[in-house]
């Protein structure tokens, strides 16, 4: 009866502390930086209940279409709504798998080819649940995230990105 209980007011604390984080910009104006990811791992040295990292780095691709090269991405979002959906994705990372940490940043403006654009770092006490999170962001990310991406063109030129 006792283990009942306890599992019950841990789940109901869980359930209170997740809805009451407060919603994060993720959006970086350009591209995301080396030094950005390498400063985000540096800053989880300290946590010693992680045993593992996951990271998923998403970067512009020179495409080319009917011709055409892409040179950039410029990114766009109406960023209330935005990041709800990114807090949204977030969180139910963290009810679906045991997390010690979940960070995601999105660029927002021009991101040439080659530069990195998506930036999602989870960490858990062991590496399966660290991968499995950091794919199911990514995955739910590009399939819900209302960030949109208007391809340009050596020619200047543009059209709206399409995910697939």
């Amino acid at each position: 009866m006792r283990g009942d209980i306890e599992g019950d007011l841990k789940i109901e604390l869980k359930a209170y502390n997740m809805s009451d984080k407060k919603i994060k910009n993720v959006f970086v104006e350009g591209p995301i930086t080396p030094e950005k990811i390498a400063n985000s791992i540096a800053h989880h040295q300290v946590k010693t209940n992680i045993g593992a990292h996951d990271i998923f780095l998403g970067q512009v691709r020179a495409d080319e279409i009917e011709g055409k090269t892409v040179t950039a991405i410029d990114y766009s979002a109406y960023d209330e709504m935005a990041n709800k959906v990114f807090h949204e994705i977030r969180e139910a990372a963290f009810e679906k798998y045991d997390l010690t940490c979940a960070h995601i940043y999105h660029s927002k403006g021009i991101v040439k080819a080659g530069e990195l654009c998506l930036f999602v770092f989870t960490s858990s006490k062991h590496r399966a649940m660290a991968f499995d999170a950091c794919r199911y962001i990514t995955e739910e990310i590009k399939a819900k995230a209302p960030v949109f991406g208007k391809e340009v063109f050596e020619d200047e030129t543009h059209q709206w990105k399409v995910n697939k």
